[in-house]
């Protein structure tokens, strides 16, 4: 880049001096030029009077075309002629005669010498006539340059009557004499012409002033003319620099955070790779991964989110002050440790990192969480390579991030089996696809008021040849982060819909989970009608569940695909309901027909009363709002009990039913308990025969349990806080 840099500026440089060297010839040849037209202007003046006078003097040295020996004329001129005394004689005569025409009284022009020419053939005919080549005025030094000549011979062969011809050589430079030319008027005879030598000093002398004047206007208009040319030049000239000083910055930073870019760390990692193999030394990287940013992005705006970039960036220079802090990507940074190699101090620095986190990140009035996760990575031998380094420390990134953020995690050997893991996890997942290895299994809905199975949970499952049935929570966040849970979630939606219609029970619904990374909005609602179509379930059968964290980002697009399935009749359910940032507006935003409280208000309910009240205000909303509530992860009868009392539509969970096959769950129907008097026992309907188990009540769990009592319930066990 510094190379076409340096040659655009020699470039400019000699096209500058060009320029000068320009506007100063043209100075110089205007100045020459109008000199020149100026002197023959002066000296035509002076010597047009005596014209005709001349002419018709010249007249009488005629001779005739045939010119006979006795008319011969000898070489007329006015220095005494060192021939014969006739011809002394007569150049005499002729030169007193032509000075007594051409006597006036001329201060600035006088005439030092004449001559009579004849046109060259007379000359040659007549020996004794002058011609043109015996005028020794050049050998004399009485002119500068043989141009004068060549141009007063152009003249003498001319049709003009009077010609001036200064003494001036090409390079401008004027002699101090000058010659005129009188050329006869045209008849049968040839006549001669007579040539004068003339000063010209005097007239040069009286026009310097003028040409001068006029020369420095004509420079003056030449300077501003190449002054505004310069200008314009050094204003394209200082926006190319800057263009080019932006343009390699832009390469080699990060326009956001000013903080070098990729190129940049690895141009830097390599060098100091090099280094380190010649002195025997370490080389340490972190790479460093806001945690949760798209979530920020989504919900406080992309403008908060760089402005939230930059904080990282200054808390990032101020921990790392004395290394190179680069941004990678969007929300991954990198640092390079070439000063430090001790794992010890590598620690500390990351650790400080961590803490520097701790601080408050208020933007606009907001309160945002900041969170880093780091992965540590340092070559300890000549033999690594800046991508295996970088390798490296993004494999103990991913294992911070998956053990629970905001933490740093050094690179162990150990990962690599990990991330083959992982690779092979994504290379069965596209086998697995094209092969059709997984299933459906489903998990059962039951109503808590009568104890009906309403319905089933469709989950995936994945069974592979050679290890048997694997886990969706090992699978799926591998098939998200590969792009590959599209095409799963349309499988699971395709097959759920078509095993639904083989049901014996057609008035049973299925539920299938659609996640962030599967719903596109404007094509989900597509897949939704295709796998209704081909399968010919009900749309009223089919239940779509989605968590708030899809509503976040694009809201407006997602909830118009939402009222479209819902206007096909499907029931649309917001799963794991408050867990999110904000289920509350979003409830508003979009008629749901089901709330899923998340199991993990459930495994704490009848333990802490925070939850026994979130989960009691989760239930009265789903009344106000005619909305089915639906608990999760529900394990045991004091579960069972409190959901019931607090007014829960639905439960599921292993209590009920796991994972399985639909005529295992049919099988199983009725999953509610006998009592020893005959019929079903039920949360809300419990005899007096059956002991009821001692579960201590929160005072609103209480309250709605007494409600919810039957009326043959006795007064006294309404009041009590134990069922």
């Amino acid at each position: 880049m510094a190379i076409p840099l340096v040659r655009s500026n020699i470039v400019i440089f000699l096209v500058s001096m060009s320029l000068v060297l320009a506007l100063a010839l043209g100075v110089y040849v205007s100045n020459r030029l109008l000199t020149h037209w100026l002197l023959v202007s002066g000296l035509e003046q002076n010597y047009a009077d005596q014209q005709t006078d001349i002419q018709n003097a010249l007249a009488t040295y005629a001779v005739a075309l045939e010119p006979q020996s006795s008319q011969k004329l000898e070489g007329l001129r006015l220095s005494p002629p060192a021939e014969s005394s006739a011809a002394a004689r007569m150049s005499g005569e002729t030169r007193e005669k032509f000075q007594k025409m051409l006597e006036r009284h001329h201060t600035d022009s006088t005439v030092l010498d004449q001559a009579l020419v004849y046109p060259a053939g007379v000359s040659t005919e007549n020996p004794n006539l002058p011609d043109f080549a015996q005028i020794d005025w050049l050998a004399k030094n009485r002119l500068t340059s043989v141009r004068t000549l060549n141009h007063a011979w152009a003249a003498f062969n001319s049709d003009r009557a009077l010609t001036v011809v200064p003494d001036m050589t090409w390079l401008g430079a004027f002699g101090s004499n000058a010659i005129v030319v009188y050329n006869p008027k045209r008849a049968d005879v040839v006549e001669p012409s007579l040539v004068l030598l003339v000063t010209q000093t005097g007239i040069l002398e009286n026009l310097s002033g003028l040409i001068w004047s006029i020369s420095a206007a004509i420079g003056v208009l030449c300077l501003l003319s190449f002054a505004l040319a310069a200008i314009l030049l050094w204003m394209r000239f200082y926006d190319q620099v800057r263009t080019n000083s932006n343009i390699q910055y832009l390469a080699h930073h990060d326009t956001l955070t000013g903080l070098p870019n990729r190129a940049v760390f690895n141009a830097r990692l390599a060098g100091a790779l090099r280094s380190a193999q010649a002195k025997a030394s370490n080389v340490g990287v972190m790479l460093i991964d806001v945690d949760k940013f798209k979530e920020i992005n989504d919900t406080h705006g992309h403008g908060i989110g760089d402005v939230f970039l930059q904080i990282v960036a200054e808390r990032l220079q101020t921990v790392f002050h004395k290394h190179l802090v680069a941004r990678l990507s969007g929300d991954e940074f990198a640092v390079l440790l070439t000063s430090i190699s001790d794992p010890a101090r590598m620690t500390r620095l990351a650790t400080d990192m961590i803490a520097a986190t701790s601080a408050p990140c208020i933007i606009d009035g907001k309160d945002i969480k900041l969170s880093l996760s780091i992965g540590i990575a340092r070559a300890t031998d000549g033999s690594w390579r800046v991508s295996r380094l970088l390798h490296c420390a993004d494999l103990a990134l991913y294992h911070a991030k998956h053990n629970g953020r905001s933490t740093f995690s050094w690179y162990t050997p150990g990962l690599d089996a990990e991330a083959q893991k992982r690779q092979e996890v994504e290379n069965g997942l596209a086998k697995a696809l094209k092969l059709d290895q997984f299933k459906l299994v489903y998990q059962p809905q039951y109503a808590l008021r009568d104890g009906t199975l309403r319905g089933y949970e469709a989950l995936v499952r994945w069974e592979h040849p050679t290890k048997g049935e694997i886990r969706p929570d090992l699978f799926i966040p591998i098939a998200e982060d590969c792009g590959l849970i599209d095409e799963i979630g349309t499988w699971v939606l395709n097959h759920a819909c078509r095993e639904a219609m083989l049901w014996e029970d057609q008035s049973k619904k299925v539920a299938v989970n659609v996640s962030v990374g599967q719903f596109v909005a404007g094509e989900t609602q597509k897949r939704v009608a295709q796998a209704l179509n081909k399968s010919g379930l009900n749309p009223r059968r089919l239940e779509i569940e989605i968590t708030e964290s899809l509503l976040i980002s694009n809201t407006e697009a997602v909830i118009e695909t939402l009222r479209q399935i819902h206007d096909m009749g499907v029931s649309i359910a917001m799963d794991d309901f408050g867990t999110g940032y904000s289920s509350l507006s979003y409830l508003s935003l979009f008629p749901f027909d089901k709330i899923k409280i998340d199991q993990a208000f459930i495994q704490n309910l009848g333990k802490d009363t925070s939850t026994d009240a979130i989960v009691t205000s989760i239930v009265g909303l789903g009344r106000s709002l005619n909305v089915t509530i639906t608990a999760e992860g529900v394990e045991t009868e004091e579960q069972a009990i409190l959901l019931s009392a607090a007014g829960c539509d639905l439960v599921q969970g292993y209590m009920f039913g796991k994972p399985g096959t639909v005529a295992k769950h049919e099988a199983a129907y009725p999953i509610f308990p006998h009592n020893e008097e005959g019929g079903f026992w039920f949360p809300q309907k419990r005899k007096q025969i059956l002991p009821p188990p001692k579960i201590s009540l929160s005072p609103q769990l209480a309250q709605y349990a007494t409600l919810a009592a039957p009326e043959e319930t006795s007064e006294e066990e309404n009041e009590t806080a134990t069922v």
